[in-house]
């Protein structure tokens, strides 16, 4: 724009200089004088306005430069905040996936834990069952009581011992330990082979023998 106004100042220059050369008298002379004067004041006016306009484009150019630098700067820190929890994301599904982990072996070893219960306590519950067949076999033809007592215990009572005094108890107490073997103990009377009783039936399993031999164990409590 300023360019085209030199051109134009320059063009006006060349007519006055024209007419300049092409006059004689003075009075022409000084309406050209003036002529010229309000040229260069009406080109100074426009030049001066021009330079104003190109002063604000300036000014606006280097606000606009300025807000997209502050947009810059803004998308990079929302950029850096999005990458940071992306990150926190990816971390906490991780720990996420490792606790899944964890809780899933928990269950499994539960399962497992549970499943070796269930057996166990249907093998002590069958062993129990057979006791009590063995109970009521015994009740009937060597005097034998089997009673369940605090602690998980059985207690076996015998009577029909005692020639003198057939209704006189002898009894001891019998339990399985944590390693589900046979455990006695509370013998009345006390019986000194009774450890080895309980040693053969954990060996043999053969709990019809081990009452044999504890009655008769008793038995020779009441001659000796």
């Amino acid at each position: 724009m300023v360019e085209d106004e030199l051109a134009l100042f320059d063009k006006s220059i060349n007519e006055f200089w024209n007419k300049f050369k092409s006059t004689d008298t003075s009075c022409q002379m000084a309406g050209l004088r003036d002529t010229y004067k309000d040229s260069i004041k009406a080109f100074a006016e426009k030049l001066s306005v021009k330079l104003k306009e190109e002063e604000r484009m300036v000014e606006m150019f280097l606000e606009y430069q300025n807000q997209i630098s502050r947009q810059n700067k803004l998308i990079q820190e929302k950029k850096d905040n999005l990458l940071k929890l992306i990150a926190e994301v990816k971390g906490k599904k991780q720990e996420l996936e490792v606790l899944t982990a964890n809780i899933q072996d928990l269950k499994e070893e539960y399962s497992r834990k549970k499943e070796t219960i269930s057996t166990a306590n249907k093998a002590n519950a069958e062993r129990l069952k057979r006791l009590q067949k063995s109970a009521d076999l015994y009740k009937d033809r060597l005097g034998l009581e089997i009673r369940k007592i605090y602690g998980e215990k059985l207690q076996f009572i015998f009577t029909n011992i005692d020639p003198k005094n057939p209704e006189s108890p002898f009894m001891f107490s019998l339990h399985l330990n944590e390693a589900r073997d046979y455990a006695v103990s509370d013998s009345a009377p006390h019986l000194e082979g009774l450890a080895e009783f309980q040693e053969n039936v954990r060996k043999t399993n053969n709990f019809s023998a081990f009452l044999a031999n504890v009655r008769k164990a008793f038995t020779a409590t009441v001659y000796n």
